[in-house]
């Protein structure tokens, strides 16, 4: 097995006019690991989940999947990267106009070219791997709960067994009991795939769940990454400020005034 991380990040910075927003992001993740990013809203989570993705390009600094720098990849060049990736967006993102099956067959159908009729026995599959039933596929998204939604994203994510799964904020807007669900299926799921993972996320019973490893980033920089057993002995004070939700510590929070 190569020893090559599958996400390498080093030295990435973007700024979006005089908005510094990552400020010299470095991040290694192995192979078939989960590495789950912590913090504060506006801290960078997303935007650094959208440069290695290729969504944005970073003003300076390296990022390789697999090996290969992917900041200098031509159009065509990033579209077979992106087939490594699949994806579990906050709120799911689902098609309301395509009925669950077509939604969880989205990128074999327009990413691979695959007949539908092979689409729909692989998304009904995938269905059944996240607790859904057939009947589920036939239904439009608007008449699922949020935590059915959840789940047809996750089997989208997974439905084309990618290499590498992002999980953005995953269990926003569940309640405690979903949320557990949804981590438990995340878990599950990725060691069937064997898969790296990368989340974001500022539910710390999420990121608990389903990390091996955890990264605080705070102002654009990763202040602090270790093994998720050892994050309530950090030793730093913007982590456990954060993990245990206090409002008085040294992170400043931004107040905006009317």
């Amino acid at each position: 097995m190569s020893t090559t991380p599958m996400i390498e990040m080093s030295g990435v910075t973007k700024a979006f006019g005089a908005k510094q927003v990552l400020r010299g992001v470095d991040l290694s993740i192995p192979r078939g690991k989960s590495l789950v990013i912590i913090g504060g809203s506006g801290t960078g989570k997303s935007v650094t989940l959208k440069c290695i993705l290729g969504l944005l390009k970073p003003d300076a600094g390296s990022i390789k999947v697999d090996g290969v720098e992917v900041t200098k990849l031509s159009a065509r060049q990033r579209k077979k990267t992106l087939s490594m990736f699949g994806m579990l967006f906050q709120g799911a993102a689902l098609f309301d106009s395509l009925p669950v099956w077509k939604n969880v067959a989205f990128g074999l159908i327009q990413g691979r070219g695959m007949k539908q009729t092979d689409a729909k026995e692989i998304a009904l599959e995938k269905l059944r791997r996240v607790g859904l039933t057939p009947d589920v596929g036939d239904l439009s998204p608007s008449e699922l709960s949020g935590g059915m939604q959840k789940r047809v994203g996750l089997a989208r994510a997974i439905a084309s067994e990618p290499d590498i799964i992002f999980f953005d904020e995953p269990t926003t807007g569940l309640d405690p009991i979903m949320a557990d669900v949804i981590n438990d299926l995340i878990v599950e799921c990725v060691q069937d795939l064997g898969a790296t993972t990368l989340s974001i996320t500022h539910d710390m019973a999420s990121a608990r769940k389903i990390a091996d490893r955890i990264a605080m980033i705070y102002e654009g920089r990763i202040i602090w990454e270790g093994d998720k057993d050892t994050i309530d002995i950090s030793g730093n004070d913007y982590v456990d400020q954060f993990i245990h939700g206090r409002a008085h510590g040294p992170i400043e929070m931004q107040i905006l005034k009317p």
